[in-house]
């Protein structure tokens, strides 16, 4: 086993600071790769917080799940990766491989859980995965995945997770040319909803509380920004929505959004995870056979479908890179939505 240089939450709530691993052995389905970028989630913050129950004997912790980088080395059985390709990986590292969602491409549903790309429990030996925010990562063959070589690596790394949130959605509900579609929030998911829907050809609202966002939206490819709190606005696109992205993070009211729905529209939620008690009244979904659902990411198949679309319409993330040694920085920025639209980690700084 190798010593991998990285930089980790040595307990819970605590700062990040360098440290070292041991990665675990390789196996002959192996895949490993030499981590060149790696993007900064909320849910990193969340996961090193202990905000959604994270097991305190799971540290120290290694963040990152919006992985690019070269591919050093491949297990004797690896056919679809060779020494020198560019690879990502998102956020699984593996799962059962034989329920009914992984068979159905589903893998991030796996009902016997995913094996997520840090904070979790490898398979087969139970040693704990670690992610990005380090030298190099290792894989089973099967999720990772290949990089449009046309497009800028740094800014492929949100694509991952941020991308691939807004991404299942829209092609789960089959957004197509023509079709209206909405943002909830301009942030890291909201600003690649826009871009996504956009090069879907769907016509592309902003919801946001901020008129200084209108050019930032347009520019990203919104048709138009409507101010949630502005009830004339709102008034005028009652019913037009075929689909509603909410990206927003913290609890917040529903109601004023799912009257812009239209018949059989839907408004998923990918922002917010947590108690959704008096968010929601039932009368309007029940006269408009209107919905409310929720996503998260996607699986393998549907994760490089999307950056092969991101390859073909040249799309990638906004981003504000930075060393590591500026993670604690960043993430008191974060906090205060002060970075667009994701942050990145240039891992060369990591020595």
């Amino acid at each position: 086993m190798s010593k991998v240089k990285a930089y980790a939450a040595l307990e819970e709530k605590g700062k990040l600071v360098p440290w070292e691993f041991e990665q675990r052995p390789m196996r002959e389905n192996d895949v490993i790769i030499d981590i060149l970028y790696a993007g900064i989630c909320h849910s990193d913050i969340h996961n090193v917080n202990g905000d959604w129950g994270s097991n305190k004997d799971n540290f120290p912790m290694v963040p990152g799940h919006e992985i690019v980088g070269k591919v050093v080395k491949v297990g004797s059985s690896v056919s679809k990766f060779k020494v020198g390709d560019l690879a990502a990986i998102g956020c699984m590292v593996d799962s059962c491989q034989h329920c009914n969602p992984c068979e159905h491409d589903l893998e991030q549903y796996c009902e016997n859980g995913a094996t997520l790309t840090y904070h979790s429990k490898d398979r087969i030996d139970g040693s704990t995965t670690y992610g990005g925010y380090s030298q190099q990562i290792i894989s089973r063959e099967e999720f990772v995945l290949k990089v449009p070589s046309n497009l800028d690596l740094k800014a492929v790394a949100p694509i991952l997770c941020a991308g691939i949130t807004t991404w299942s959605p829209l092609r789960h509900w089959n957004i197509k040319k023509g079709d209206n579609v909405a943002v909830i929030g301009l942030g890291g998911l909201g600003h690649m909803a826009i871009k996504l829907a956009h090069a879907l050809g769907a016509n592309v609202s902003l919801f946001s509380r901020s008129p200084n966002k209108e050019k930032d939206a347009k520019d990203l490819g919104a048709n138009e920004v409507i101010i949630s709190t502005n009830e004339v606005k709102m008034q005028s696109v009652k019913g037009k929505f075929d689909l509603i992205i909410d990206t927003v993070p913290y609890k917040h009211d529903l109601k004023p959004y799912i009257n812009t729905l239209s018949v059989n529209g839907t408004l998923v939620i990918v922002g917010y995870l947590g108690d959704a008690d008096d968010i929601l009244n039932t009368v309007p979904l029940i006269m408009g056979r209107k919905s409310v659902a929720g996503s998260v990411i996607g699986g393998i198949k549907e994760t490089q479908e999307l950056l092969d679309f991101c390859g073909k319409h040249n799309i990638v993330s906004e981003v504000e890179m930075i060393n590591i040694q500026d993670i604690n920085t960043a993430y008191e920025r974060m906090m205060k939505s002060d970075v667009k639209y994701r942050f990145v980690i240039d891992i060369n700084s990591l020595k």
